[in-house]
């Protein structure tokens, strides 16, 4: 069989100096498989690329396994330790341009000093946006803070990569359920939140030019969008304002990719929502089997058009690959 050309855009690596940031995701993993993929994650050869190779991927958009500096407390350590991942994941790149690409990885607890540093990587180093792993000391992206950042994302023209990350805190609802804190569903709460959150303060009116990227096909959101502009009519909205229905902003500003979710109906879902030229292959390397995620591509009810769309046209368009 002929492999459709793919690009894929959350696939993650792994720097032995932030294997503890990444320690602090354990309690939302069964303790007989966290860290099981740190040697998978820290590989950029053979492995990563046959894996690649398997499916049809072409080039890669790698973005360090979270949450990263987010985690950290200290603003300064968190600046410099952001650059020093960064400037390590360029020279990976550097050994195989045509095969992979980046998200930076940025220290949301400075706003001006992440905007600076989004434009370092972008423009002296390459890389085609960032990935940001939720809240960043129970702050989220929408807070006025960030106004800085925004507007040099929208200079840039480059995508924003919202990736899950634990809230701030654990709520009542999860007592007793600990199946539920994590990927089976706080995740997509938390991450659905965080862009629900974006649109309604008007972020995308501020910055129209702005691009949001949400794995998982969307976290829901897709599957909502005619109830979010029929309950936003009737909603507690105070003085909040929109210049358009929220599904306008997912239609304009957001784009969504296939990351831990090969199922036929959520996809036709997201086309049917968002249109064809919002919806992008991932696989989220090396957290699922990529094999299943390129059948699955492969063998999903599109139309030849919207496959190639789909698994590489739209990534190439939103990237400027």
């Amino acid at each position: 069989m002929t492999l459709t050309p793919k690009i894929a855009l959350e696939e993650h690596f792994m720097h032995p100096d932030f294997v503890d940031y990444w320690a602090t995701t354990a309690p939302n993993i069964s303790p007989n498989l966290f860290g099981k993929a740190r040697a998978a994650l820290e590989d950029f050869g053979e492995q990563r690329l046959a894996a690649m190779d398997g499916i049809g991927v072409n080039k890669a958009i790698l973005s360090l396994a979270g949450p990263g500096v987010q985690a950290e407390t200290r603003t300064e350590t968190a600046v410099t330790e952001a650059r020093k991942v960064n400037d390590f994941l360029a020279s990976e790149i550097a050994r195989r341009p045509e095969r992979y690409g980046g998200f930076a990885h940025l220290a949301m607890q400075d706003p001006a000093a992440a905007a600076d540093e989004l434009e370092r990587c972008v423009r002296d180093l390459g890389m085609q946006g960032a990935m940001i792993n939720g809240q960043t000391g129970g702050t989220y992206l929408d807070d006025d803070r960030y106004a800085v950042f925004w507007e040099r994302v929208s200079d840039l023209e480059v995508p924003v990569y919202i990736h899950p990350n634990n809230p701030p805190e654990r709520v009542h609802m999860y007592h007793d359920h600990n199946e539920l804190w994590g990927p089976v569903w706080s995740w997509t709460v938390e991450t659905a939140t965080h862009a629900l959150r974006l649109v309604f303060a008007g972020t995308f009116d501020r910055y129209p030019g702005a691009k949001l990227v949400l794995g998982h096909l969307g976290e829901t959101l897709p599957y909502l969008m005619w109830r979010l502009d029929s309950r936003w009519e009737i909603s507690n909205r105070g003085t909040m304002r929109l210049a358009h229905p929220p599904s306008t902003y997912f239609r304009r500003n957001v784009w969504v990719t296939t990351s831990g979710m090969c199922a036929d109906a959520p996809l036709r879902c997201a086309i049917e929502m968002m249109g064809p030229e919002r919806v992008m292959f991932s696989v989220d390397y090396p957290f699922e089997r990529p094999d299943e995620a390129g059948d699955w591509i492969e063998a999903a009810p599109l139309d030849d058009n919207e496959r190639r769309k789909v698994c590489h046209d739209n990534a190439a368009a939103l990237l400027n690959l």
